[in-house]
């Protein structure tokens, strides 16, 4: 996922803290950080896989009209 999609996908979910809370990463050390990064990076892949379910489903709600 590039660094456009990556934005709009964490906007989507509400925003940085937000979309950590729903990956259920916002206990780790760190996380508003590595979450405010991806926007400017993208989504690492190990990270994808992980959580691609949860990924892909609020991936299909940016597409919807």
């Amino acid at each position: 996922m590039d660094k456009d999609q990556t934005k709009a996908l964490i906007d989507k979910a509400g925003g940085d803290t937000a979309f950590a809370r729903y990956l259920g990463i916002d206990k780790k050390r760190g996380y508003q950080q590595r979450v405010n990064n991806w926007k400017r990076r993208g989504i690492p892949s190990e990270v994808m896989l992980k959580h691609q379910r949860k990924i892909n489903s609020l991936a299909r709600k940016l597409v919807r009209p």
